[in-house]
């Protein structure tokens, strides 16, 4: 019997956690076997603050995704982002092998290479991936895919993502003392990007923005591979926190009145309405005009949008977006966002969403909040040898136990529960393992 392949993605987001265990049907699709979620405040700006918050984090949304899927997690391509991630671009040119046909092999020493010709490469950074963006064997430019083609010589450019070790590490422990391995690292704008471009996209040149809870991440794709990304430390949480200080409540109480009354665009809001507004502390109710709450709002999701239109006249790629903008995650939730990027950025836009999910759960991930997540697991799935990433093997098992209860260590914090401990379903679990390690 086959092994079936199956990956999970991890996304820590400043805001929440996210899970997703998914495998390829017949058709290549994602089949959606389970995912979990849960609150995040162990981060900020996308960098881990507080070790303890962000591991219990991860241990309630992966016990979700267990329960759901009914699989043992324990490898997870785990999502990194942050200021301190930059990326180099790198030279590399190799000679072919004496076959005169290039196979894997080359494109291996071909990122290799790309890795050595890095000039500055500080002590305290750490190499993330290493991305191929053209392949020219010979005289052939514009190659994606050199395998199997003749020539002499193969040069281009890689795209090298590198952060900071103590970042990295920090995210790493989170994992461990989660219970889990981090069988890879991937960019998260990379994995957005997956997520929700079409490739007709991804060659005629878009820009993906990612608005998160706590990073805006930007991502440009011209002729299939990246050529520019950027973190800017500016999203959906100082939307947030901009309507808790301009109608003076708690903060969660302004996410609600965000999600529920809050438009990003003010010329979409029709006629005005009085928003009731809970008092802090036993404090007496009060009214706010919801007109004024989209002008707050307005006024931080246009500063976003304006860093990201800097952000890409940075790249010096503005003129080469034929395909226009992709906006994705949470932020992207908000009504009216899609015709304020639109004049923000002078593109055409529309809303991202996850591309070619399947299976009875797909609509619980069909959301632009879930894109990097989703992003993670198709990056896994792909396998691809033209990426270098650091990796180990997935590792995972039937998360089998009575009534339905998950093993005692792997629980949700404070949720402590029956693990087996009679006999017979010591020899069940016994004879599940032996099976599972014969497929």
């Amino acid at each position: 019997m086959l092994t079936r392949n199956i990956a999970v993605g991890l996304d820590i987001g400043t805001t929440k956690v996210c899970v997703v265990v998914a495998e390829k049907d017949e058709i290549g699709k994602l089949n959606v076997l389970g995912k979990g979620r849960s609150n995040s405040d162990g981060l900020q700006r996308a960098t881990v603050v507080n070790i303890n918050k962000t591991v219990d984090a991860i241990k309630t949304a992966v016990a979700d995704a267990e329960r759901e899927s009914s699989i043992r997690i324990k490898g997870v391509n785990v999502g990194i982002s942050g200021a301190h991630v930059n990326c180099i671009h790198s030279k590399s040119e190799i000679s072919v092998n004496q076959t005169g046909i290039v196979n894997e092999s080359d494109v291996r020493r071909f990122l290799d290479k790309a890795k050595t010709n890095i000039k500055y490469l500080d002590i305290d950074q750490e190499i993330i991936h290493v991305i191929p963006q053209e392949f020219i064997v010979d005289d052939q430019d514009g190659v994606l895919d050199p395998i199997g083609m003749a020539g002499t010589t193969m040069t281009g450019s890689a795209y090298i993502v590198v952060g900071l070790r103590t970042k990295i590490r920090n995210i790493k422990q989170c994992i461990e003392k989660a219970g889990l391995e981090a069988s890879a690292l991937t960019f998260e704008p990379v994995a957005s990007g997956i997520a929700v471009m079409k490739e007709s996209e991804k060659k005629s040149g878009v820009v993906v923005v990612d608005i998160g809870g706590g990073t805006t991440e930007v991502a440009i794709y011209i002729d299939g591979a990246i050529r520019y990304s950027e973190v800017i430390k500016v999203a959906a949480n100082d939307v947030t926190h901009d309507v808790a200080h301009g109608v003076k409540a708690l903060h969660e109480v302004a996410e609600e009145l965000k999600i529920r009354y809050g438009y990003a665009c003010s010329k979409l809001l029709g006629e005005d309405e009085t928003i009731l507004i809970p008092g802090i502390e036993g404090r007496p109710q009060k009214s706010f005009p919801r007109s004024s709450l989209t002008m707050i709002i307005e006024a931080r999701m246009m500063e976003i949008l304006e860093l990201v239109r800097d952000s890409i006249k940075r790249s010096g790629y503005y003129e080469y977006l034929n395909a226009g903008a992709i906006i994705t995650g949470g932020g992207a939730l908000m009504p009216g966002t899609e015709e304020l990027a639109r004049d923000v950025l002078g593109l055409d836009v529309r809303i991202g969403y996850p591309e070619g999910v399947s299976g009875g759960i797909k609509g619980s991930v069909n959301n632009p909040m879930y894109a990097t997540v989703m992003g993670l697991v198709a990056h896994s799935l792909e396998n691809s040898m033209f990426e270098e990433r650091q990796v180990t093997p997935i590792v995972m098992e039937p998360a089998v136990s009575l009534e339905g209860e998950l093993p005692a260590d792997r629980e949700k914090p404070a949720e402590k529960g029956k693990a087996l401990a009679t006999p017979e379903g010591n020899k069940i679990v016994d004879r599940l393992k032996k099976f599972w390690e014969q497929l």
